[in-house]
Order: C-alpha cells, then structure tokens, then sequence
C-alpha cells in the first residue's frame, strides 16, 4: 500500500487501538496497514508505526476528509518489512472510538470493538473485520455486510474444496498441510516417549516362541502402565473378555438381543450348561439377558500380507450371557459367518485353549474394527467432514462458527498427517496390521454404509444397543453424563441466536451446512437430518458434533495401548486362517497365530504415541479464545465447566473404589479435539 498523503486538521477522526495477542510468538515485525469502511465511505490506509509485540496495544490516529457513516468494517493488512524476518502476527481485537470535532473522544458506549483473534499473514492479503457481536444473516442490517458475508463464503467454497479418501466414506478437504496456514495447525507437543526399545525389534520378522518371551517385552513396555498389568493378568478370564465389551477400548459394538441371529447354528440345549439353573435360552432372551457381537462387517473382506505372509480376519459372531453377578461371560462363539460343517461353534466347555483361541480370533476382529471403524470413521473421518463444512458455509461471525471450530479445528492436521504416514504405503496399516491397504477403502466403505445417526447420538445409541442401565457399563454411564452436559451448554448456546423455531429455518447458511455433511459424508438414509426444522434438532446436531470429536475420541484412542500393550489381548493380525474344526491346541500353537515380533513392536511403537496425551491439550469445554469469555457466552462455559468439574469429581470418587478404574470419560482428561 502506499501511505497516504497528509490530511486536513478539520477532518473527522477515529482512536483505532490495535491488541496483539499476549502468546510468546503472537507478535511480528511486519508492517501493519489499516483502513475503516463504513456505510457511507472508507478511510485511506493508515501505517500502524509500532511495533506489534506479544501483549501490546498500538494506538493510531484515523482521519477522514468525509463522514463514514456507520462504521461497518476494519480492514487489516500485513507488509513484510525489508531485512526484518516474517512472522505471523496473531492479533486479538480492534477498538474504535471516534473523535468529536474537538479531538476529543466521545463517551464509551461509542467505542465498537471488532474481534480477529485469529493469525494473519503477508500471503493472505487483506483481512476485513466485523464488529464483536456474533449475529445470523437474517439479523444482518446492512446490504454490505451481507454481501461481505456472501464473498467471504464464496471465497471459502473455492478455496475449500472435497475429495474422496475412498470411495463411499466420507469425504476430505483438498488442502495440503502447508495451505492449512496458521489458524488450522498446531503444535502438538507430548511427552518424550522412548520408542527405541520397540525398534529394536524391526529386524525380527519371526514369531513369537512363547508367552515367556511376550513377558519379557511386556515388563519392560508397560512396567508404569497398571491397567496394561492387569489386562495381562486377566485377558484369558470370561468376565474380562466380557468386561471389555462394555468398557475397554471399544465399547460401542456389544448389543442386547432376543432374537438369535439365523446364522448362528446354537441350540438352546448346547448352551444350557452356561445358563442359570432352571433357566432357558429361550426364556434368557426374554429377560434380556443375552447380547451379541456381531463382527458381520468383516466377512469377505481383503486382508494384509505381513513380512511376506498372508494375514487372516474372522468375522466372528460371539453370544453373552448376564449372569446374576451382573457379569457378562462369553457362552458361543462362531468364527465366520456362514453355519457349516467347517465353520464350528466354539463354547467354553471346549477346552482352556480352544476356548481361549477362539476368543483371541474374536478379540484380534474387534481390533480391525476398532481401529477404522470406531475410531478413525467415528472421530477422525467425521470431525474433518465437519470442519471442512463449518469452514465453507459458516462464515466467522455466526454464533456456531465460533462454538464449533475449536471442537474441530485440529482435525484437518492430524488427518493430513495420518493419511500421509499411518495409512499410507509403507505405515503401520501397511506394514503390520491385518487390515491392510486393501482392506482399509472397504472397511471404512461398509462402515459409513451402516452408520446411523442414532448410533452417534448417546443416549440413543446406548438405549439401542440395551448397554445403558447395566451396573458395570462405566462408559455408559460416563458418556451419558457428559452428553448431558454438553448438550444443557449447546442447548443455552443455540437460544442466545435462535428466538425460536422460525429462525433456524430461515437461516440458509445453517441449512446449506447441514446439505454439505449429508452431500459429502453420509450415506442414504442413515437418518441424519437433511434440514433442519427446529432448535432441539440443531441442538442435537451439534451436541453430537462436539462429543464425537471430544469425548467419544477419548474414548476409543487414549484406551487404546492399555489394552493392547498385552498383545495377545488385541492381536493387530492373525497368521494363520480360523481353525475349521475342534481339534486339540496347545500353548505353542496359539503363538504361531499371533502377529510376528517386529509387527507387533511396530503397532505398539504407534499406540505408544497416539495414547500420549499433549502436554499442551485444552481440556473438554475450555477455551483459549477470545468470544467465551464475554456476556452470556462466559456464563454459559462456567455453567458447563461446574458441570463438567462434578462429573469429574463423582468419576474419581467412583474409581478409587475399582480394582480396574475407568478414566477415560473423566472430563479433565478429555481433550477438546480431534489432534492426536
């Protein structure tokens, strides 16, 4: 820009006061230019003459030779300043207050502030500002701020395009990492973690010889980790195997059923022996006491090849029983999915290691799942739908830009990243898991084919599944208090914008983003609203949103090593293919069905680092910027933060009396985002 020439003592002025944030690296020595809009003209651009250090605030004098009208919009622009290095400059806010014609300042109530809080760079142009108050199109009252709003959008949209990932799941956004720019990446910084000792073991492509030599590995990997110890010292125990169903690293498969699955060749009289006395199968699945995993998913899938080897998935179908201890216990396992002669029914009477064989190859499945499904799909895949969305068609100032970004900002990062290590030639998946390259497009493709909206929504999905009054099911009991919370903060959120139901229809911005995730996400009739009617809809939209990418990720990743640091417990892959017939097995064969030494080492290396959480995380409903902490929307964080802290306070008091706590769920240790 080139500075402008002097002005008229008897122009009419503005105090414009520039806040730096306060961060160690928010300031730059970038030259600052800025220029005011207002409905009836603008100012020439002024030269910001001061240096934007961290924290500071940088007063300027604005005159213009004519009336601005009211004043719409600051526009902000950075200049590299010859021999001086560039930084992004990560600025706050702007106040205004316009000058009498003595010079002086009017009363405060005229001083506007217009909210940035975000980082700007030379590269990025101009960046236009609007006033602090978060407002919908509707309630926009001049013609150029709503045209502003329709450019802004416009430039978003095409600058912001999708793409397919694989083919029926969900999609990605089409930046790279480097057009991400500073306001959609981030530092994650852990604790240092010695992987060393893991790689060590690259080279040893054999399998293990024995449980004493998956000890040895074990006591040195998990000698801090006492859930890992106490897996190890049940993982072969009925009610364990059971346990995990409901509170391990993937808990959102188990189902109550009372219809037995036709495919499934039990009969009442070869279950009897596992029921209660006097009882029935029959009569068992009119109590509700019976439940089912049904790893139906996998069936015919392609699968990995490992060090040269071909690698095996079952497609397990496992029966429970609710016994009167409130214990669930495995009583039928079949292998696959299809009832034949080749295909037996597994049960615990069978033998110590045939009955243990045949849960491994069940547990070793729910791995697969778990990890693309329940996780990847269910957090990852779905917060980066959801971001890319709120980036194109929520524009800054509407109220749920502000509310979801932080929820999901991080996510496109971290996928980027994932894609271009974890799920690409030569990563983990790639390399040591039995659910391959080939295997990851069709997975995630059935996976998103079978996902429900229902499913998402907890309370629902916990009902669904008949998971949700059952006195160990500490993940329901902990999701169902947290999606309380959550939804009691989105619900107070969505009626400070939203008078009534009338609004959310007329709000075509929030209608356009809900056809962006159901045009580029969702597969037909899934049961995802297509539009949106009322305020509890959008509510619970939203409520879903956040848990997903909250809660729900804490769930299933930072569970993960405790319970896979015991390998034999979740078996990245199988090598060698279900056994056909019941047949004498031994502690030696079990080994050779196990994952090699190096494959195993390597997932573990990478559970290691995706467990760890950031020493730099924000906690569930925390909030580093700059709108939660003004009015009615600093309320409502406290509100949901006294809540969250109760919930934490409660889960705490519960664990301490568990020999095996539950902690995943407690909001202290959940993080805002998808970023690890």
């Amino acid at each position: 820009m080139d500075q402008p020439s002097g002005l008229m003592d008897s122009a009419l002025g503005f105090e414009v006061k520039v806040h730096t944030s306060s961060g160690p690296k928010c300031g730059t020595f970038n030259s600052l230019w800025l220029k005011l809009i207002g409905s009836d003209g603008e100012t020439p651009p002024v030269y910001v003459n001061e240096h934007l250090v961290p924290g500071s605030t940088c007063q300027v004098l604005v005159r213009s030779s004519s009336t601005l009208g009211r004043l719409l919009i600051i526009r902000l622009c950075l200049e590299i300043r010859p021999s001086f290095p560039n930084q992004a400059w990560h600025c706050a806010w702007v106040e205004v207050r316009r000058l009498t014609g003595e010079g002086k300042t009017e009363a405060p109530s005229e001083v506007q502030t217009f909210l940035c809080d975000r980082w700007l760079r030379p590269e990025d142009g101009t960046i236009e500002l609007r006033s602090d108050k978060l407002c919908l199109l509707m309630d926009e009252t001049e013609e150029m701020l709503r045209q502003e709003r329709f450019k802004y959008l416009q430039n978003q949209q095409e600058l912001i395009r999708w793409q397919k990932f694989v083919d029926g799941a969900p999609h990605c956004v089409t930046l790279s990492l480097p057009e991400l720019g500073p306001n959609l990446t981030y530092t994650h910084t852990s604790s240092a973690n010695n992987l060393h000792y893991f790689k060590g073991f690259e080279s040893q492509m054999e399998p293990w010889r024995s449980f004493a030599d998956l000890d040895a590995v074990f006591a040195q990997s998990a000698h801090k980790n006492s859930v890992a110890k106490f897996v190890q010292a049940h993982w072969k125990d009925d009610w364990y195997f059971g346990y995990q169903c409901l509170n391990g690293s993937n808990p959102l498969l188990l189902r109550q059923t009372r219809l037995l699955p036709p495919n499934l060749s039990v009969t009442s009289e070869m279950l009897h022996p596992f029921l209660p006395e006097g009882s029935s199968l029959e009569q068992e699945l009119l109590k509700g006491a019976v439940y089912l995993l049904d790893y139906e998913i996998l069936d015919g899938i392609p699968t990995n090849v490992v060090n040269g080897k071909q690698t095996y998935i079952s497609a397990p179908l496992c029966l429970l029983h609710l016994n009167q201890q409130g214990q669930l216990l495995p009583i039928a396992i079949q292998l696959q999915q299809k009832p034949g002669p080749q295909n037996p029914v597994f049960l615990p009477s069978d033998g110590d290691y045939v009955w243990l064989l045949a849960k491994i190859w069940v547990r070793s499945a729910d791995f697969q799942c778990h990890q693309l499904a329940s996780h990847f799909l269910r957090t990852h895949m779905m917060a980066e739908l959801f971001c890319g969305a709120t980036l194109r068609h929520l524009p800054h100032l509407h109220p749920l830009h502000q509310l979801l970004m932080p929820h999901v900002r991080t996510s496109l990062q971290i996928n980027l990243q994932a894609r271009a290590s974890m799920l690409a030639a030569g990563g983990v998946f790639d390399k040591a898991i039995g659910s391959g390259l080939e295997t990851l497009p069709v997975l995630l493709s059935r996976a998103t084919e079978r996902l429900s909206y229902r499913s998402l929504c907890v309370p629902d999905d916990l009902k669904d599944r008949g998971v949700d009054k059952l006195p160990q099911s500490y993940y329901a009991q902990d999701a169902q208090r947290v999606w309380e919370a959550l939804r009691r903060f989105v619900v107070g959120w969505v009626e400070l914008y939203y008078g009534g139901d009338d609004d959310i229809l007329q709000d075509c911005e929030l209608q356009n983003w809900i056809t962006d995730i159901n045009t580029h996400g969702l597969a037909q009739g899934s049961g995802f609203p297509q539009t949106f009617h009322t305020r509890a809809e959008v509510a619970q939209f939203v409520t879903m949103m956040v848990f997903s990418c909250s809660a729900l990720h804490a769930a299933v990743n930072f569970s993960q090593l405790d319970f896979s640091l015991w390998m034999p417990n979740c078996p990245p892959a199988m090598m060698r293919p279900p056994p056909q017939v019941k047949g004498l097995v031994t502690e030696d064969d079990i080994m050779f069905f196990l994952p090699d030494v190096n494959s195993t080492c390597r997932v573990l290396a990478s559970l290691t680092l995706l467990s760890q959480p950031a020493l730099d995380f924000v906690p569930l409903c925390h909030y580093r910027e700059v709108v939660f902490r003004q009015g009615a929307h600093r309320r409502l964080v406290e509100e949901v933060q006294a809540d969250l802290k109760a919930i934490s306070d409660d889960i705490a008091d519960r664990n301490s009396q568990l020999d095996l706590p539950y902690p995943y769920l407690c909001p202290g240790r959940i993080e805002n985002s998808v970023s690890i």
